[in-house]
């Protein structure tokens, strides 16, 4: 089974979270290999974590996970994703690139297609080693990974306070949901800038620590790309 979905607050989104802990889910998953499927502004890691904890909690077998993100610079994708959502405009504008992913990289999907073919014609899914590997299918860049444990906390806890302060959509949330959203901003801007600035100085002494995190969040798939010859054009 393909498996797509989207990252909403470094989570995955409601829908998807809410399909895999129904009762359903257990029943046609229960067994079955899957390969997830992510498309993202940058920040997908903790995401796919709680993924695969719904997975295992259905006993499916993920085999393969694949992650197209969006190749602007983050300062850059600050700004044009959201105007892409809101205005439905994703074209480059003052000099910033288009938002999303670029038209190559959709049509370089083609490979994993072509791959998972293959793979089914000889029952290579029965098995636990991933189908995709070799193919670029996931590169995780773990220098975000500070970043995202930080969100991630911060959601948490706005989200209590939020709760607390009464129901969706009633009026004592405006104040807090108008504070979150400068917290929200100033976090961004700031954090993400400096974890990275300060992950830059420090490699020496953190590279190791970088390869784990690296090496655990691209498996199963990984981003080799010995195999891509084989389904170029």
């Amino acid at each position: 089974m393909v498996l797509p979905y989207q990252v909403w607050f470094l989570a995955p989104s409601l829908p998807i979270t809410a399909f895999l802990r129904h009762p359903v889910a257990a029943r046609l998953l229960h067994g079955k290999p899957v390969v997830t499927v992510i498309a993202c502004r940058n920040m997908w890691m903790l995401a796919q974590e709680k993924t695969k904890g719904l997975l295992a909690a259905c006993g499916a077998r993920l085999i393969d996970n694949v992650v197209l993100t969006d190749p602007g610079p983050t300062l850059a994708t600050f700004i044009t994703t959201p105007r892409w959502l809101w205005t439905g405009k994703k074209a480059g504008f003052w000099g910033l690139p288009a938002a999303g992913l670029n038209a190559w990289q959709i049509s370089a999907t083609r490979r994993f297609g072509l791959a998972l073919r293959d793979a089914l014609q000889r029952d290579a899914e029965q098995g636990s080693a991933p189908l995709l590997a070799g193919l670029g299918a996931v590169t995780a860049d773990p220098r975000l990974y500070v970043s995202e444990k930080a969100g991630t906390r911060s959601f948490f806890v706005w989200g209590r306070l939020l709760r607390a302060a009464g129901a969706p959509g009633s009026r004592q949330r405006v104040p807090l949901l108008a504070l979150y959203v400068v917290f929200l901003v100033v976090m961004i801007v700031t954090v993400v800038p400096t974890s990275l600035a300060l992950q830059a100085l420090l490699r020496p002494l953190l590279g190791a620590a970088l390869s784990r995190i690296k090496h655990q969040f691209e498996m199963p798939s990984g981003s080799a790309k010995d195999r891509l010859s084989q389904y170029e054009d």
